[in-house]
């Protein structure tokens, strides 16, 4: 599996400037021929606004679905596509839509742990469930930046036979050493891939940190972006997983009963 991750600098609070940009930067991506193409965190507003957020967010994900589903059909290519700030029934959710080679959307995943320390669960709603799917025969899992934080998680997804695991994030610069271990110890304690799609610049008052990473099963880089805005290509070899699975059998040698 190929995979490009889109690190973003978006603009804030603006997001018709965002959804021309991520179709640019697509188009762009497109050289690398990648199987996935992945975003980061909330793209089509910053993290996050404060004054009239339900104006700015996408309703039911129509603007979402309508431009990366035509972008996943025309140049046939996977899309995770990061997150948007969504409205549906009056509520205001963190969403990630998926998108597969046709452009059809096959599932949605809403964060389920929001962010408290800069007030996120003020404003947005909690999501109610988790989030595997298969693309190109693969069954890989998102999840959404603070949801890093909370390994079960991450665990809960690979139990149920997640290979690549997706982390789109809006981590900020001045916590980034974070990012970069939590990253690394979600893929070698669970024995998976993991691509993750941070963004950077400065949104608000809070500069975020790219660094974005694909790490393979033993936790090292495939590839690391800096601080900027860039596309971050590498290959996942699938073949690796049973090799490194049945030398350090973290699975089979777990105490459930304890």
């Amino acid at each position: 599996m190929k995979i490009t991750c889109i690190q973003m600098d978006m603009a804030f609070c603006r997001p018709e400037e965002n959804f021309l940009r991520v179709s640019d930067l697509i188009q762009k991506a497109i050289v690398e021929q990648p199987d996935v193409i992945v975003l980061p965190e909330t793209w089509n507003t910053g993290f996050y606004p404060r004054e009239n957020p339900h104006a700015l967010a996408d309703p039911e994900g129509a603007q979402t679905k309508a431009l990366l589903g035509a972008l996943a059909a025309r140049y046939k290519v996977n899309i995770v596509a990061g997150s948007v700030s969504a409205l549906r029934d009056g509520k205001l959710y963190n969403t990630c839509y998926v998108f597969d080679r046709d452009g059809r959307c096959i599932t949605f995943y809403d964060k389920i742990h929001l962010f408290s320390p800069m007030g996120e669960n003020q404003i947005y709603t909690a999501g109610d469930h988790l989030c595997c799917f298969t693309l190109d025969g693969i069954r890989c899992g998102v999840i959404i930046c603070y949801d890093l934080r909370f390994p079960e998680l991450s665990r809960k997804l690979c139990l149920d036979g997640v290979d690549v695991l997706f982390v789109v994030s809006q981590w900020p610069a001045v916590r980034i050493s974070h990012l970069r271990t939590l990253t690394a110890a979600r893929a070698i304690e669970n024995q998976v891939f993991v691509a993750c799609c941070n963004s950077c610049g400065k949104a608000g008052d809070t500069v975020y940190g790219g660094s974005s990473v694909i790490l393979d099963p033993l936790g090292e880089p495939l590839a690391l972006a800096g601080s900027s805005e860039q596309l971050l290509t590498t290959e996942c070899d699938m073949r690796v997983l049973s090799q490194i699975r049945n030398t350090i059998p973290v699975f089979q040698d777990r105490r459930i009963d304890l």
